[in-house]
């Protein structure tokens, strides 16, 4: 089986090349690393060159006419690796740090009928909230997750997905720019039949997500700190996400969530205008379906 794995950069240079160190020191035997460039301002081409990764036969450097963002960076690095004879694509984001056995693990439960993924942790947390199925269980330790369970969905980041699956599904949609596009494309699979797992003991050391849990009449949400033009696009592609596949519960459910979101937001979370701003606009163009890179059109 031939593991293609892509890892999408824009103007992080430092954090990619310890990424690209975990990842070629990985214990299971891979194909190609597709370093997948969103058209960086920060000179990273040159450094990776300065610092030899480029010259390693392992690495393959996909350099993007413009930022795409995570979707277009992740579409575009998936097409190539199996366009290139990938059986399956483990993709991540330039500041993941893969512990050495961590694609070891993953693989040894994968199939190409279903989709898998590593498990994102900082230390004994996890990384990002993980919600295990069937009891809809949210996690927040890394020793609390099984060997492999069931979940709603995984980031792209650790995410591992098969030839098999990319012939059915396509690639991610690149309109997203950034923020949930992952979750789109977990919807779409889990609609066309496989399913996603995690696989708890395959280890991917990343930045702790800044969240924090908001009550409302006795009911916990959790809820990301995110700056203005992050806040855009977490509204905007939540309420695209549920126009698509959930039908009224896009305005009796995803909608009137997002307003207590924005609420939890402007009691916890600085730049009170501008988050404002950000939610109604993200608001705005999920309703009329403008999509893509949008924030600067918007000046957040």
């Amino acid at each position: 089986m031939k593991v293609y794995i892509v890892v999408v950069s824009y103007n992080r240079k430092t954090l990619l090349t310890k990424c690209l160190d975990a990842l070629i020191g990985q214990s299971y035997v891979f194909e190609k690393i597709i370093v997948v460039d969103n058209s960086s301002t920060d000179g990273t081409i040159d450094y990776l060159n300065q610092n030899g990764f480029l010259k390693n036969t392992l690495v393959n450097l996909l350099q993007l006419e413009s930022n795409t963002g995570g979707a277009g960076g992740f579409a575009a690095g998936m097409k190539y690796a199996f366009d290139n004879g990938a059986d399956y694509v483990w993709m991540m984001d330039d500041d993941a740090v893969p512990h050495q056995n961590a694609l070891e693990q993953l693989m040894k439960h994968a199939t190409p009928n279903h989709i898998y993924g590593s498990l994102a942790v900082n230390g004994e947390d996890t990384a990002w909230t993980t919600t295990l199925l069937p009891e809809s269980k949210i996690i927040d330790f890394k020793n609390l997750v099984p060997e492999i369970s069931e979940v709603q969905s995984l980031p792209f980041l650790g995410y591992l997905t098969s030839k098999e699956i990319f012939e059915k599904l396509g690639l991610p949609d690149i309109s997203y720019f950034i923020a949930a596009d992952d979750v789109e494309y977990c919807i779409r699979a889990q609609q066309a039949g496989f399913k996603t797992y995690i696989c708890g003991e395959s280890y991917i050391e990343h930045p702790k997500s800044d969240r924090y849990t908001f009550n409302l009449f006795g009911k916990k949400l959790i809820c990301l700190k995110l700056i203005p033009w992050k806040r855009y696009y977490d509204t905007r592609n939540r309420l695209l996400i549920a126009r698509q596949y959930y039908g009224v519960k896009a305005f009796t459910q995803t909608l009137p969530a997002s307003f207590v979101r924005l609420f939890a937001a402007l009691l916890n979370e600085p730049n009170k205008f501008m988050q404002i701003k950000a939610f109604f606009v993200g608001v705005y163009d999920a309703l009329f379906k403008h999509t893509g890179k949008r924030h600067d059109y918007w000046n957040l």
